[in-house]
């Protein structure tokens, strides 16, 4: 049954972790320089997910439509100017402790890693039980090292490519995330 729980949570954890966003964009760039530069990117967004997890566990689910709106916007301005960082070639830190609370604050700032831990979060813990949370980390903790460990062997011929790219990703993110919190408070 704990084996059940582990492969349950492993395939949720990299299905979380694996679809193109703003912080697959991050960890891609910071790859290009080093695995664990984009590892440590990762690193700190699994964090945020952890504190979501101990939030959601308490409060199952509560947290006020505001502070939603406010995380849209401010998350929606912080992917801008991620996006513009990176395609100047100007991250804000270039030591891995500064990439992963780059990580941290995309994570808690991110509404979309809020709504999953508030929706699909709550239902998990509820339906299966906390018992599925180790599995669930152990496959984001598989993707922030795979993805980046795969990014830096291929992608050291394309940095400028992964670099427009991640920029795109980001920029779009910031956009929709901006407009939902604008629409959201009007």
């Amino acid at each position: 049954m704990l084996l059940t729980y582990l492969g349950l949570g492993i395939i949720l954890g990299l299905s979380m972790a694996a679809p193109p966003g703003p912080v697959n964009a991050m960890i891609a760039n910071e790859s290009t320089k080093s695995w664990f530069h984009g590892s440590s990117i990762g690193a700190g967004a699994m964090t945020a997910d952890l504190i979501f997890f101990i939030i959601v566990y308490f409060i199952q689910g509560y947290i006020p439509m505001p502070i939603i709106n406010a995380l849209y916007i401010v998350g929606g301005i912080f992917m801008l100017y991620l996006s513009y960082l990176t395609i100047k070639a100007k991250m804000p830190s270039s030591s891995v402790r500064g990439n992963y609370i780059i990580g941290l604050s995309m994570g808690l700032t991110n509404p979309y890693q809020i709504s999953w831990w508030v929706t699909v979060g709550i239902s998990m813990i509820r339906s299966l039980s906390v018992l599925i949370i180790p599995g669930f980390f152990v496959g984001i903790l598989i993707w922030i090292i795979a993805f980046p460990k795969a990014i830096n062997m291929l992608g050291a011929k394309y940095v400028k490519y992964v670099k427009i790219i991640s920029s795109i990703i980001l920029v779009a993110f910031g956009v929709y995330l901006l407009y939902e919190g604008i629409l959201n408070v009007i």
